[in-house]
């Protein structure tokens, strides 16, 4: 069959733009929660903010990603009921180096949907029976690849790190706005001040931390698309996937309630990057070779 090889220059700009961007939105986020934080209560503020989170990093609860898996409603499967997928897990996390095999789990939905969580050390994902019943093997093997990634990647710290932040954005502002109305007879009065700009900054504050947020989720999905195609060697078969999972799972009442039912949401309030950019930015890697179907399993 006529498959697709990796194209160097192409993979090393994609992955330079996109850690850049995490960088910078990363940035960002800090920067406007210590900007709402000097507002509130001056320097002070901000050494208050740096130290109160990274307390709630050390103390917050880590909780066994199977456990987590069973708060959402996932079900374990032992390697016995789903042989052919832990085969795909144990080479794949084998090739992205993780300590062990991450343990499946299964969803009942008919949306086909996958997600990880967990660590290097310890990682659960999870798929959805839809999933399993709409991809094929070439189309699954993508799938897990992208979620190995997220794990590999250290994505769900990241993005976790990212929650965090947006939160305490949303809490800091907050405040401000209460001190705010507090202040309001000393401010009619005269006998205060509240510069319009950092008024207007602290109310704006949690809206541009959320889009940072989900702007920085977009970028993260990029990069495990990318090495998801690197650990599969077979970047056709995620672009397949993708395009079978954008397509809508219609009921019988749905398609006749709603017949031109569609996914408006704009771009940026999207956490995962529209299917045709992500298919585009994976052709853009590569350059036509020809290697057998599946050779990687």
């Amino acid at each position: 069959m006529k498959a697709l090889l990796w194209n160097d220059e192409s993979e090393r700009r994609h992955l330079w733009r996109n850690r850049m961007q995490t960088v910078l939105m990363l940035v960002g986020m800090g920067g406007l929660l210590a900007v709402c934080g000097w507002v509130v209560a001056g320097p002070d503020g901000i050494v208050w903010l740096v130290l109160g989170g990274g307390i709630a990093l050390l103390l917050a609860p880590s909780l066994p990603p199977g456990l987590q898996m069973r708060m959402l409603g996932a079900r374990p499967l032992a390697p016995w009921q789903a042989p052919q997928l832990y085969r795909m897990l144990e080479i794949l996390a084998g090739r992205a180096g993780l300590d062990a095999v991450p343990q499946a789990h299964v969803i009942v939905s008919p949306i086909p949907n996958a997600f990880a969580m967990g660590n290097r050390h310890q990682a659960a994902i999870a798929v959805t029976d839809g999933l399993l019943g709409g991809l094929n093997s070439r189309e699954l093997a993508g799938v897990l690849a992208h979620e190995i990634s997220h794990i590999r990647n250290g994505d769900i710290r990241i993005m976790g790190l990212a929650d965090l932040t947006s939160r305490m954005t949303r809490m800091m502002s907050w405040l401000g706005i209460l001190l705010l109305v507090l202040s309001l007879p000393l401010l009619l009065s005269g006998q205060a001040s509240a510069p319009l700009p950092l008024v207007l900054l602290l109310m704006a504050s949690p809206s541009l931390s959320a889009l940072l947020q989900l702007a920085l989720s977009r970028t993260r999905e990029f990069d495990a698309d990318l090495d998801a195609a690197r650990l599969t060697g077979d970047p056709l078969g995620l672009i397949s996937a993708l395009r079978k999972m954008e397509a809508p799972v219609w009921t019988f009442w749905g398609r006749v309630l709603l017949p031109r039912r569609r996914d408006d949401q704009p771009s940026l309030l999207r956490t995962h990057p529209s299917t045709e950019e992500r298919v585009q930015r994976l052709a853009s890697l590569t350059v036509p070779v020809d290697y057998p179907e599946n050779s990687w399993l």
